[in-house]
């Protein structure tokens, strides 16, 4: 133990001196000794250990195990030789007025200087890649759990778009020829029934653009594509790119207008043949007239009937008599069948457009039939 004694008074220095004789003398277990230097004078204290010294000998060959070398208490040995300062003239008065040591600098507890990301920069660089990887994703993730519910729309509005531009530059046809090429055939070369070969540039609900090789693409119509089945839409049939045979049905080059078609001709009818000479004309058909057919072709939404007319009629399936009696067979295919005789009445006919609209029930408009039966006389 350390005292420094710079600021004490006369008085207080003597009788401490008294007190440190006094100890001296008939304590000695409890040595002081007193310092002194330019700066400060000091008195140092340090605990004496008045037992004996320790004979190892004698401990290596008793073998009891109540002797000295268990009751060692190496807390005991340290309190015993180690100095304690309890008053020095380089203490400082805090702000209660107490005097005490002062605070360590940091230069004095940073006796080695200390490396700034030292344990960073020894990394790899591919694992501090993957590291910055790993905490951008949480952050984003954590953002994206904030963002607003105006904010979410917009962006994935945003993104629904970019997938339908993307998908919809994928599904161009690149062209053979370009529209600008000077070796395209122009529309006043062209005639009604010339055949051509072509490809499926793009569709629409009414039918095909196909790039023929002229100076603008021609409309397949979807009434012109096939006899037998009935095509609600082209990509039934097609798809973006296909190769298709087609033959010319009207060219305007005025309106830069081309129509395409897939139906082979029409029968010419030949003057010789008597039954082409007993065909029915539009104008001679009236509504509400019976007449008798055979189904040519079944479609999705009825029947084309052949009536022995110039053109055929429609028979809508829900105007079929056997329509509802079957539940379970809601395709028209199930109970109009291709060759079937049916009787049919006229419900409306089309001179310009050249359509005849059928039923398979009797219009109420006509009288009933009533069968009356005859009573016996007994």
């Amino acid at each position: 133990m350390m005292v420094h004694t710079t600021h004490l008074s006369p008085a207080a220095a003597a009788i401490l001196l008294f007190s440190i004789a006094y100890t001296n003398a008939f304590h000695p277990q409890h040595a002081f000794t007193i310092s002194s230097s330019s700066s400060a004078r000091c008195i140092r204290h340090q605990r004496v250990d008045p037992s004996p010294p320790l004979n190892m000998n004698k401990h290596w060959e008793d073998d009891d195990e109540d002797d000295d070398f268990n009751d060692y208490d190496p807390e005991e040995k340290k309190d015993r030789g180690s100095d304690e300062t309890i008053f020095s003239s380089d203490w400082v008065e805090d702000e209660e007025g107490n005097l005490g040591p002062a605070a360590p600098s940091l230069e004095s507890k940073q006796s080695t200087p200390w490396k700034k990301n030292a344990r960073w920069n020894s990394l790899n660089p591919k694992v501090k890649m993957r590291l910055i990887q790993e905490r951008q994703q949480i952050a984003i993730e954590k953002k994206k759990r904030k963002e607003p519910s105006q904010d979410k729309k917009r962006r994935l509005m945003m993104l629904f778009k970019k997938s339908q531009l993307k998908n919809k530059k994928n599904s161009r046809v690149k062209r053979k020829m370009s529209l600008t090429d000077e070796q395209r055939i122009p529309l006043s070369s062209l005639t009604p029934g010339m055949k051509l070969d072509g490809q499926i540039i793009s569709m629409t609900n009414f039918g095909a653009y196909v790039d023929v090789g002229t100076e603008c693409d021609g409309l397949l119509h979807i009434s012109q594509i096939s006899r037998e089945i009935f095509v609600e839409h082209p990509k039934e049939v097609f798809r973006p790119g296909d190769e298709v045979s087609v033959t010319v049905s009207r060219a305007s080059p005025e309106l830069k207008k081309l129509q395409l078609t897939m139906l082979p001709p029409k029968p010419e009818i030949d003057e010789d043949d008597e039954t082409d000479l007993d065909r029915i004309t539009l104008e001679e058909i009236d509504v509400d007239d019976e007449l008798w057919g055979e189904i040519k072709r079944v479609t999705d939404y009825g029947a084309y009937v052949e009536l022995g007319a110039e053109e055929q009629g429609f028979l809508h399936f829900m105007d079929h008599p056997s329509f509802g009696l079957d539940p379970d067979s809601p395709h028209p295919s199930t109970f109009m069948k291709i060759g079937q005789r049916v009787r049919v009445w006229v419900t409306d006919v089309d001179v310009d457009r050249s359509r005849i609209k059928l039923t398979g029930n009797r219009p109420a408009s006509l009288p009933q039939l009533r069968r009356e039966l005859g009573r016996t006389v007994n």
